[in-house]
């Protein structure tokens, strides 16, 4: 009777514990699937969010070194941005004040090699009036017409040569300031120079020559439009003009990336 009841709570003993052993496999089991389905869930719906946000924004994504995205605006078409770097600025000087002003230099140079060569080869002006207020050739020989020793009329071509090439189209375009500032600087001493030769034939000669005032009046006119130009368009006009589409330019005018790192 003992040894019967002794194996008789033994069984019972161990079919209780397999009963706890089986409920605590499913309680793992159940709790596994839930995280489980749980984790799926959350991942997919992370996934969706992030698919529905790369789709609605319109940068591209570019992976960096850190690990970080790099988020980048769509480019522009090759035709749109030439153009837009082709396209001229309304800030350069106009062609036609360009030409205007290589015309009255050429214009000055042509008076100053005729004065130059009737200097040197002693011959009366072409109508030229030789009394009264206008006399030429009371102009040309007098003790003004030579300053430091050196003829008018070869000051007057010297400055009309440089006159010629500072006003060109070419000058006028030109992206470096010194080129403007120098142009600048030799009207101011060209219109000095104009002002001390009209006092000496009106106050001390007391005669004009026509050819000469011709010839004031032309630097009088190109120091006129050389202060309009820098009051409309600056001391630098040339530098809003658009440059050669060179890779170097283009590399220069493009803006640096912007890269953000989620």
């Amino acid at each position: 009777m003992t040894a019967s009841k002794s194996s008789r709570a033994r069984q019972a003993r161990a079919q209780a514990q397999r009963r706890e052993a089986v409920a605590r496999n499913g309680t793992a089991a159940k709790s596994g699937t839930a995280v489980k389905a749980s984790t799926a869930a959350k991942t997919g719906t992370g996934v969706k969010a992030s698919t529905l946000v790369q789709a609605s924004t319109p940068a591209r994504a570019v992976a960096t070194r850190g690990g970080g995205v790099d988020r980048r605006g769509p480019r522009p078409p090759a035709g749109e941005a030439s153009a837009a770097l082709e396209a001229p600025s309304t800030t350069a000087v106009p062609v036609w004040f360009q030409l205007v002003t290589w015309f009255l230099s050429l214009a000055g140079l042509g008076v100053s090699i005729y004065l130059t060569i009737a200097h040197f080869a002693d011959k009366q002006l072409a109508g030229c009036a030789e009394n009264g207020l206008v006399n030429c050739t009371k102009v040309t020989t007098s003790a003004q017409s030579y300053v430091f020793g050196i003829p008018v009329a070869v000051l007057g071509l010297a400055f009309y040569v440089f006159a010629v090439a500072i006003m060109s189209p070419w000058a006028w375009r030109a992206a470096r300031r010194e080129i403007h500032l120098v142009r600048i600087a030799s009207l101011v001493v060209g219109i000095g120079f104009v002002l001390y030769l009209l006092y000496a034939e009106l106050f001390i000669i007391g005669s004009i020559c026509l050819y000469c005032t011709s010839v004031h009046v032309i630097t009088f006119l190109l120091f006129v439009l050389t202060m309009f130009a820098i009051a409309a368009w600056g001391l630098r006009p040339g530098a809003a003009w658009p440059q050669r589409l060179t890779p170097r330019n283009l590399a220069r005018q493009r803006p640096a990336p912007q890269v953000n790192e989620l």
